[in-house]
């Protein structure tokens, strides 16, 4: 028998199986990332733009609100399991801005997305604060797996760092080339493809999804 104030039992992890798979993302950079990811387990990642798939208004207030959200669209559109990612860059002297607004920072008034801006936004940001601002910063990503049945499941990574400028390094995307990862003096975008999976905040969340449902 259970006592009342017992922890309740955990709730099991669903395992995926092996088999397509929709990355719930237009984001070519970040389908590049996943793509990488998920090849040694068997999946066949298939991305919502090439299904048609449009990406849904993100609502949400945090990364897992946005994560599960779009997870859950393509998986009613696709009936298929998705995998969706939101991700960002949170600036400690900025109140952790731009955080879950970090594309709309990148917004133009045509609708595509300016990163060398977004960038250039974030550093007139700090410089406002005064040259005793400080420059750490994080990137955080939350993965969601949904599966048709509307099951859901959310892991997040971290990666810290801090910021520089002006940008360095053509490799990545988004903000990449304007943060340094703790130990290293190298921007993401001068990292290769290989170490920057081993240390980026998406691989550490991967890393929790493929313990969880994949190992």
């Amino acid at each position: 028998m259970r006592l009342i104030d017992d922890e309740p039992p955990a709730v099991p992890h669903r395992r995926l199986a092996p088999g397509k798979l929709v990355i719930a993302s237009h984001n070519e950079g970040k389908v590049r990332e996943i793509r990488a990811l998920l090849e040694p387990y068997g999946i066949e990642p298939v991305s919502a733009a090439s299904l048609g798939i449009p990406e849904p208004e993100e609502t949400g207030t945090t990364f897992f609100a946005n994560a599960e959200l779009k997870a859950r669209y393509s998986a009613d559109l696709s009936g298929m399991v998705a995998l969706a990612d939101d991700s960002g860059l949170c600036v400690d002297a900025l109140g952790g801005d731009p955080g879950v607004y970090t594309a709309n920072w990148a917004e133009t008034e045509d609708g595509t997305r300016n990163w060398p801006m977004a960038m250039r936004k974030v550093e007139d940001a700090l410089q406002a604060k005064g040259p005793e601002a400080g420059r750490d910063a994080h990137f955080v990503c939350v993965l969601s797996l949904c599966w048709p049945d509307g099951h859901v499941e959310s892991f997040e990574g971290r990666a810290e760092g801090t910021l520089t400028w002006p940008p360095r390094g053509t490799v990545g995307f988004g903000y990449d080339p304007v943060f340094v990862p703790n130990g290293d003096t190298r921007t993401f975008a001068e990292l290769a493809p290989e170490e920057k999976k081993a240390i980026s905040h998406r691989a550490d969340a991967f890393r929790k999804l493929v313990a969880a449902c994949l190992g």
